[in-house]
């Protein structure tokens, strides 16, 4: 009742501004109401953030309701713009600015059209399980509303068939090389037993405050619906995928390739650094980046009085070992060792911590062989789920030791957890900052992140150093690769071997990488630009500062504004400086 009651207030003419409102007020009701309208639109995001009210449904995907989301979102820039931002605060000034550039970067990213490649090997309807994961399973309603989404399935692969249907009629298909990777993760789904299949493993070990008549009759629920929905449902998508799809998706690699590809990944630069970088200026600077990273690395190799070649010390760390551990056990047991030792330390740089702890989790096993070594998922807004760092457990034989303490401070602490949790529970913030933001803060925070490891203490031995530049050249290699291969016409090859040649990662792990890459054009720029950023305002506090610079202060002044784009963040930081700097002259 209450959303239609907002449908009609809203949305039947332009008369939507209050004659006795004003642009504070007219502001926030928008802001409001697409929130709102943000959750009940996608209610996987709203389950994730611990809102339940939508805990029973899935994001329609049909493409009437991606036109129609589209229209309404330019429906809300119309209306914003109508907000005259010169009367308003400077906070609401600042939200105003943001909101508008995450309205026009959806709008403009619309006419590339990647929503009709809707699936890669990193996640997509074939591993729709795992939503689960992010879920409260509770009570008896939980475990119902979940039941509720498993019946719907059927509906979201058909309409996820429809968009790749659509894609492949218009010529916008992902790389074979990627699709290649799929039919096993779809088989997993293909199951005899209902008890087998990944869908089963939430109502596995149910809570004891569920009583046991009500756990056999859900248990039963679900294997009824694995077996006589699910399991067609994907039998069903296999034949499309395997007959139709696989076959017909392109042989090249890099977004300049789809339609209008050369624009779509200049776009993707620009939104995903948040600068105006163009894929050149980008690419040259990761060049820069791998060689400076490089001299670095050879200074630790001079410390070991290592004897070979660089490439013969990266065969060295690839293939000795002792840097490795023999089961996915011991190699779980390694990562909770490393978090346990990292927690304590951080009150050496950080005034304020979040209230929201983080847990250790592995990789599902359906998609740890064609995913990367880790990755970071947010808390519950509601308290109810805390943050979760995924580590890969497959194949521990590639899982180095002397990366996992770099490894854990990005993806943990003082890394993503710390940021986004901390951002989660900044009370003022507007609900469209609190629960989102700019990758190029986030990953460059989390790269940032990496350096403060030997302020805590931590890559003592010369092994950990190194797999601690080992990351930092990884993302810088990131930046020639990933422009080379979606914009200067680089083979996967070509790229891999660029990788191989100036990071001590393993081969499988390279691959992985560069697919991933190729999966998600641009995303993987955000890391060296954010970081480089931070670096330099740090320095820049440093030497303005002298022996007043206090490194608390400055984290909780960088991290007080949340993830915003890259000159929103230089404003706010000199700023800052000026109004410490005046604290020293007093």
């Amino acid at each position: 009742m209450r959303l239609l009651q907002l449908a009609l207030v809203f949305f039947l003419s332009f008369s939507y501004l209050s004659a006795d409102a004003g642009p504070a007020e007219d502001f926030q009701d928008l802001l409001d109401e697409t929130w709102e309208w943000q959750l009940t639109e996608n209610p996987v995001r709203a389950s994730r953030l611990g809102d339940r009210r939508f805990n029973d449904q899935w994001t329609d995907m049909s493409l009437a309701a991606i036109a129609r989301r589209f229209d309404q979102q330019k429906t809300f820039l119309r209306r914003l713009q109508a907000i005259d931002s010169s009367n308003l605060s400077a906070t609401d000034a600042l939200n105003y600015d943001l909101f508008r550039r995450q309205l026009e970067n959806s709008i403009d990213g619309h006419q590339f059209n990647d929503h009709l490649m809707p699936m890669s090997q990193r996640g997509g309807v074939q591993s729709l399980e795992s939503t689960a994961e992010t879920l409260r399973l509770a009570s008896v309603k939980d475990y119902e509303d979940w039941l509720a989404r498993m019946t719907k399935i059927e509906s979201v692969i058909e309409q996820t068939t429809a968009l790749m249907e659509e894609g492949r009629k218009t010529g916008y298909m992902p790389p074979k090389i990627l699709m290649e990777r799929i039919p096993d993760q779809i088989a997993s789904q293909l199951v005899e037993n209902p008890e087998t299949s990944p869908f089963f493993k939430a109502f596995a070990n149910m809570p004891d405050s569920i009583g046991a008549e009500d756990q056999a009759r859900i248990q039963q629920l679900a294997k009824n619906v694995i077996d006589e929905s699910i399991v067609p449902a994907y039998r069903e998508f296999s034949r499309y995928f395997n007959q139709t799809y696989l076959p017909a998706s392109r042989d090249s690699i890099g977004a300049s390739s789809l339609p209008n590809g050369e624009a779509f990944y200049e776009y993707r630069a620009r939104t995903f650094t948040t600068t105006s970088m163009t894929p050149d200026e980008i690419h040259r600077l990761g060049l820069n980046e791998v060689k400076r990273i490089r001299d670095e690395m050879q200074l630790v190799i001079d410390e070991l009085e290592f004897e070979g070649s660089f490439a013969d010390f990266l065969h060295f760390l690839r293939t000795d070992s002792q840097f490795y551990y023999d089961t996915p056990e011991e190699l779980f047991e390694g990562y909770l060792a490393v978090c346990k030792r990292i927690d304590p330390e951080l009150v050496k740089l950080f005034g304020k911590l979040p209230r929201m702890p983080y847990g250790l989790r592995p990789i599902p096993d359906n998609i740890a062989p064609d995913t990367t070594t880790a990755y970071y998922n947010s808390p519950a807004a509601d308290g109810s789920r805390p943050g979760y760092y995924y580590v890969n457990l497959y194949r521990p034989e590639v899982r180095p030791k002397y990366e996992m303490e770099v490894l854990s401070i990005h993806e943990a602490v003082p890394g993503h957890h710390l940021q986004i949790a901390l951002q989660m529970e900044m009370e003022a913030m507007p609900n469209f900052r609190k629960f989102s933001g700019f990758t190029a803060f986030t990953e460059g925070w989390g790269l940032y992140s990496e350096s403060l490891g030997y302020e805590m203490g931590f890559y003592k031995d010369p092994y950990s150093k190194f797999g601690a530049l080992t990351y930092d050249m990884w993302r810088a290699v990131r930046l020639v690769v990933d422009t080379g291969m979606h914009y200067k016409g680089w083979t996967r090859q070509q790229a891999i071997d660029f990788f191989k040649d100036n990071a001590a990662k393993k081969e499988a792990d390279i691959i992985n990488e560069i697919d991933r890459y190729i999966s998600w054009p641009g995303q993987a720029l955000a890391y060296k630009i954010g970081q480089l950023k931070m670096l330099e305002l740090r320095r820049k506090s440093e030497q303005a500062l002298g022996s007043n610079f206090d490194v608390k202060a400055f984290h909780d002044a960088l991290l007080a504004g949340g993830a915003v784009p890259m000159e929103v963040l230089e404003t706010r930081m000199n700023r800052w400086l000026a109004e410490q700097l005046k604290k020293k002259a007093g």
